[in-house]
């Protein structure tokens, strides 16, 4: 999957693409067909960076609902010719989860759509999923037959079909078609479900992969011949040391770490770091100067885990660095470090959106620390990685920090928070947006009685409501 091209964050596309709170608000105040061409375009051609992660399916669906939107595009969508050249689930995953939510709402048409796809779409399995959850067993028990049919009988078909049964995410329709009378149905599925069983039983009991000798060279090689073919193992590898290794073998892991293959000096470099080896500071800093692309980013990495009082003053020390090992620093004080040391953070912060935009990966961890510590004049930079970035889960990272930091928070970003597509935002901004704004009061009363709205949600909602249901 290419990587979604995102609109600026000031115009309609780019906030529904952003799974804004605004985007909602923007859209319902737009001239409705350009809020519906906004949506549809997001719905059909997933605006996340990563799918599996991010949610923006409750989100559109409800915009969907609030512009009593047609589902025509997405039905065309759906039934292309390119949805059986083009089978990646991330195509229509997130057309058919929509469908899904909506029919929760009650939208026939959503239901009939997910029916007639999971009978001759290419991404059956996920729409099969949704109607598992939606769906009456009359209507899950009718698509037996065009389901069944896509596993030819033989030893082939009779294979997939096992690993379907498998693998399904709800097992719902599978449980009811064990139970169809029709032998060509009933028994396949029940003979599928226990080759199914029997294949995850002889994967747990079959080895996978090449295991170390039992000795701490070994394990060295062990790891560098996995870098050879393309695998770091120096991790693995490194909990296999904690077991291997005697304090005589101590010498020789210290000198892998300054000195082996890029297989063993990773693998040293973590295991000393966890072990909070006395000249594992040392060695890291060593590492990053002079070791392969591997080593350094293995160095920073188990520099990074390291919770110790020497690595939270050397880390002190090393922030103002400018390369891997001075972000790594501003990292580890937004984690570990102390009230002092809230200048060092802002200025990592600040560095990063700088110098990497508000979508780099740093920033995660750096916008945490912003609000751990309380950096008030962190709030700013705050609230531009809120208003640019593409990722749902780094707004609402950045929308945690301004809680802590940012005093007009509960009166400005934290109303739109309660529209946002996160549930984790959308809790947050039920807690601390002001109920002076009515808009605030009717989308609390709204979340309160949304049955699809997530329960942590709902309790933050109700905590805001007093016994005669009057917003505090």
């Amino acid at each position: 999957m290419f990587d979604p091209v995102i609109a600026p964050s000031g115009t309609l596309l780019g906030l529904l693409q952003r799974g804004r709170g605004d985007g909602t608000l923007h859209a319902l105040t737009a001239p409705r067909a350009e809020a519906l061409a906004a949506l549809n375009q997001c719905v059909l051609s997933d605006p996340r960076h990563d799918w599996q992660v991010e949610n923006r399916s409750l989100y559109y669906a409800r915009l969907f609902l609030d512009l009593n939107g047609e589902l025509d595009a997405v039905e065309a969508h759906l039934f292309d010719p390119e949805d059986h050249l083009d089978t990646e689930e991330s195509r229509t995953g997130l057309a058919l989860a929509v469908l899904g939510h909506l029919a929760s709402y009650g939208r026939r048409d959503a239901l009939d759509l997910l029916r007639r796809y999971a009978a001759q779409g290419a991404n059956w399995a996920w729409a099969l999923d949704e109607l598992a959850l939606r769906d009456d067993d009359a209507g899950l028990r009718a698509l037996a037959v065009p389901v069944l049919a896509r596993f030819p009988a033989g030893p082939e078909g009779d294979a997939e079909l096992a690993a379907a049964v498998r693998d399904a995410f709800e097992p719902r329709p599978w449980r009811l078609w064990a139970e169809d009378s029709r032998d060509w149905i009933g028994a396949r599925v029940r003979a599928a479900h226990e080759a199914g069983c029997f294949d995850r039983w002889q994967r747990q009991l079959r080895p996978t992969g090449p295991r170390p000798g039992w000795s701490v060279r070994a394990v060295f090689e062990w790891a560098q011949q996995g870098l050879e073919r393309g695998a770091a193992l120096h991790v693995p590898a490194a909990r296999c040391l904690t077991a291997v290794a005697g304090p005589e073998d101590r010498p020789e892991i210290v000198e892998a770490a300054r000195a082996g293959t890029d297989g063993a000096r990773c693998t040293a470099l973590r295991y000393l770091a966890d072990g909070n080896d006395p000249e594992v500071l040392g060695l890291i800093e060593g590492a990053v100067a002079d070791g392969s692309t591997v080593v350094v980013e293995a160095a920073v990495d188990a520099f990074e885990r390291m919770r110790s009082v020497a690595a939270v003053d050397r880390a002190r020390g090393w922030a103002q660095r400018p390369d891997a090992l001075g972000a790594a620093a501003g990292r580890v004080l937004a984690c570990r470090g102390g009230a002092q040391d809230g200048p060092l953070v802002l200025d990592a912060l600040r560095e990063a959106v700088r110098g990497e935009g508000p979508d780099a990966p740093t920033l995660w961890t750096l916008v945490d620390g912003a609000g751990r510590l309380r950096i008030a004049c962190a709030a700013p930079v705050l609230r531009h990685v809120y208003r640019e970035t593409a990722s749902s889960h780094l707004r609402g990272r950045a929308a945690r920090a301004l809680a802590a930091t940012d005093p007009s928070f509960a009166t400005g970003f934290a109303v739109e928070c309660l529209w946002d597509c996160e549930e984790t935002t959308r809790e947050l901004a039920a807690r601390h947006a002001e109920t002076g704004d009515n808009r605030v009061v009717e989308r609390l009363r709204r979340l309160a009685a949304d049955p699809a709205e997530e329960d942590e949600v709902q309790t933050a909602v109700r905590s805001r409501f007093g016994p005669d249901l009057s917003a505090s």
